[in-house]
């Protein structure tokens, strides 16, 4: 488990800005160091434990990018064509043993290995065969075109996927490429989930006139599943201080991380500080950020404990600024920092200086072909809606103070998030 001393994220003074916070987590947080083996197909989205450096080259042997001719550079043709007779043929996963003759030419596909002393291959759609027989080629052609060299893409010892990498698609077929089929892997990040709140029921469950169902909390798992977690689901802990407590003391010595949502702001009814206070110790996070400016942290027994809003979309964008880079430095992984992209705003906004906000909005085409970023028509924090009908968060800066149609913003999609 990580653990960490119970002032690491002491902090005190204004309200934290987003930058200071993401930057608290990630150099604070120690990687946890326990490793395990998986099997290549099941490498997608863990994070790698060790270096891989190439085992060989890639490709491994010298092979045609085309389906054509190959033949050798002292037999291009310069500035006009050239007939060559045709010796040999070389297909995909078979053997080019033998040299290509001065003055002629062989047969090749892609993919095949070339024959000794050929250097160059012609596309086949580029020459024409004479009545003879013989393959016309075309003057102009760069020796050596169309022929991908050994380790062209990743020479023999090259470190091709570096300790820390989180695992993609591509990075499981390049661990493929080199005839791997075991990766070490650090193990997942374990995290306990609960909600807060006698107003909640969980789906499935009676519900109460006066409650919601608690969609947070499903969120929230599913987004830690996404980010390759292990997450355990308490389900909802009531507002009462002990029983939020003994939950709390529980799960404290058998996973990484804790994560709450509702019951951090600092009404009489909100209880998780008193609870954490109790066991642990707890520093309330302002952070100036919009929505979700209530976010709590804490340590109980060495384990981190992030306490997050309770409407959906404040959970949402706390999660994306504070849980992320939590997790992925409890993983050891390397730094993923989230850039917008430039878009122009399609609608009018005002703020408040010094505090970052993420407003919701929907992309189309402008008329000039350029993305345009429409606001959702609505606001407020507890709008689910407004996270299902739109595409991403434009990010506005601590800095700006108003926005109006036109003009350049940032914006974060979904997909980039999660």
């Amino acid at each position: 488990m990580a653990q960490l001393s119970d002032d690491c994220f002491a902090f005190g003074g204004p309200m934290m800005s987003v930058g200071e916070a993401v930057g608290l987590i990630t150099t604070r947080v120690s990687a946890i160091a326990d490793l395990e083996t998986v099997a290549l197909v099941d490498a997608d989205g863990r994070v790698l434990a060790r270096d891989i450096a190439a085992p060989l080259p890639l490709p491994p042997f010298t092979n045609s990018a085309v389906d054509g001719y190959a033949v050798r550079n002292a037999d291009v043709p310069d500035s006009a064509e050239r007939a060559l007779p045709l010796d040999g043929r070389i297909q995909a996963g078979g053997l080019a043993q033998a040299q290509i003759k001065a003055g002629h030419t062989a047969r090749i596909f892609t993919g095949a290995p070339m024959p000794p002393d050929a250097e160059t291959v012609f596309m086949q759609e580029d020459v024409r065969i004479d009545d003879s027989g013989r393959i016309v080629l075309p003057p102009g052609l760069k020796p050596g075109a169309n022929v991908r060299p050994a380790g062209e893409d990743i020479p023999e010892g090259h470190i091709a996927l570096r300790a820390g990498q989180r695992l993609l698609p591509q990075h499981v077929a390049l661990a493929a490429a080199f005839g791997l089929v075991r990766l070490d892997v650090v193990r997942r990040i374990r995290v306990a989930v609960f909600s807060t709140g006698d107003e909640l029921a969980s789906p499935g469950e009676p519900r109460a006139t006066s409650q919601l169902f608690d969609s947070n909390r499903y969120m929230l798992m599913a987004m830690l599943r996404r980010l390759g977690c292990e997450v355990s689901d308490l389900g909802i802990l009531r507002d009462e201080r002990n029983a939020l407590a003994n939950g709390l003391k529980q799960v404290a010595s058998s996973h990484d991380l804790i994560l709450t949502t509702g019951g951090v702001s600092t009404g009489e009814e909100d209880h998780v500080k008193a609870a954490v206070e109790s066991i642990g110790s707890l520093v309330l996070w302002r952070m100036a950020i919009k929505p979700g400016r209530p976010v709590a942290m804490g340590i109980i027994e060495g384990t981190p404990l992030i306490g997050l809003p309770g409407n959906p979309v404040a959970s949402f964008v706390t999660f994306v600024h504070v849980v992320r880079p939590t997790v992925l430095a409890l993983a050891g992984s390397l730094a993923e920092p989230l850039l917008p992209i430039p878009v122009r705003a399609a609608f009018t906004y005002k703020k408040k200086i010094g505090r970052r906000e993420y407003v919701r909005a929907s992309l189309r085409r402008g008329q000039d072909g350029a993305l345009e970023a429409i606001k959702f028509p609505r606001e407020g924090a507890g709008l689910l809606s407004s996270l299902v009908e739109t595409d991403g968060l434009i990010e506005l800066g601590e800095d700006i103070t108003q926005v109006e149609p036109g003009q350049g913003v940032g914006f974060l999609s979904y997909a980039d998030l999660l």
